[in-house]
């Protein structure tokens, strides 16, 4: 019997989207919009993955989030699994684990399934309120004096728009994916 898999997702500027219609393309997941969900909509389902972006230290839309996947357990799903989008290098291995810490109890950390997916920055598709934080945080690092290394690559790398997202990013979740079928 072929398990039933469904990727609930939130996204702003479209790099989560692009990363969960992949993976729904690679693994014949149904696709549903975290804004349409409910707990009836989640019934059924064998396998549900939720994937949102990094929005300022946190996972956008993760408590709506939580909330269903905890229905949908109850109701039968027996792996559930988070993959979150963001602009950090998935190179920067401190500061993903430092952002799952902050957003994921003890035992998320345990026994929920979590990857991190690098996308990018989209200043045209992204809310007004963002980008204007966006712009903030440039305009407070180029007045900075003494700037670190740190401060001159972030600088850089918030600057402008860009899209670092991979197929190879994406893989590990299709992997598990893939592995509970």
């Amino acid at each position: 019997m072929s398990q039933k898999t469904l990727i609930l997702y939130q996204s702003k500027t479209g790099f989560t989207q692009r990363y969960a219609m992949q993976i729904a393309q690679q693994t014949g997941a149904q696709l549903l919009e975290l804004k349409k969900a409910s707990a009836a909509a989640l019934a059924g389902y064998d396998t549900i993955l939720f994937g949102s972006r990094a929005h300022a230290g946190r996972i956008d839309g993760w408590p709506k989030a939580q909330k269903l996947l905890a229905a949908a357990r109850r109701g039968g799903a027996a792996r559930c699994a988070l993959f979150v989008t963001g602009a950090t290098p998935a190179s920067e291995r401190q500061t993903v684990e430092g952002f799952w810490a902050q957003n994921l109890t003890g035992a998320q950390l345990r026994d929920l399934p979590h990857f991190y997916l690098q996308s990018g920055l989209c200043y045209e598709k992204m809310p007004l309120i963002d980008r204007l934080l966006m712009k903030g945080l440039c305009a407070m690092l180029r007045a900075k004096k003494d700037k670190t290394g740190q401060d001159a690559a972030m600088l850089r790398m918030i600057a402008r728009s860009f899209d670092a997202s991979s197929d190879a990013f994406a893989a590990p979740v299709i992997e598990w994916v893939r592995a509970g079928e």
